[in-house]
């Protein structure tokens, strides 16, 4: 018997359409899919919600110093002319970083083997474009996900039955996070 499902696609399709489902799911916390294409996204969910659970305290604090521009009111860069050039101002700052253990680096890593990167894109129409933000959503995993679900072991998805699908009858499902 098959360990999953083959969902009428090729490895690499297959691969990049449960990606792309895991990545919405997790950035979005539900979503509308098939039953069988839920069953096998539920199960690389679980997996990664898992990961994280497991590894979302695995960190020590510490103090860096850190050279930061220094910025006007207009938030550019403050520059002063020395031996006839321009040149920016920096300013020393103590910063208090997360410095992850080797074990939840390496589970950061196999996250980011799923999971595809994702833009939050404003909803407003001026400059769209300029203001889109990378989100992060292995540090979202992490500090939002993880300490949810810290005292539950596993069922982290639901899968709910909401009818067939009008163009070809599949039965459609909803994928959220519980």
């Amino acid at each position: 018997m098959a360990k999953y499902r083959k969902l009428s696609r090729t490895s690499s399709q297959r691969k990049a359409l449960l990606r792309g489902q895991v990545t919405a799911l997790i950035h979005n916390g539900r979503i509308v899919t098939t039953e069988a294409k839920a069953k096998e996204v539920s199960k690389i969910a679980e997996g990664l919600i898992a990961l994280a659970v497991k590894e979302k305290d695995n960190f020590e604090e510490v103090k860096v110093q850190a050279k930061v521009a220094r910025k006007d009111k207009d938030g550019k860069r403050v520059k002063e002319v020395v031996d006839g050039k321009k040149v920016t101002v920096y300013d020393e700052v103590e910063k208090t970083i997360k410095k992850d253990s080797p074990s939840r680096l390496h589970a950061r890593r196999q996250m980011l083997k799923v999971l595809y990167s994702v833009k939050d894109v404003p909803s407003e129409g001026a400059a769209r474009k300029k203001n889109t933000k990378e989100v992060d959503l292995v540090d979202k995993l992490f500090t939002e996900i993880a300490p949810k679900y810290a005292d539950r072991n596993g069922g982290y998805t639901r899968i709910v039955k909401i009818g067939q699908r009008r163009g070809d009858g599949a039965l459609e499902v909803v994928l959220e996070l519980v």
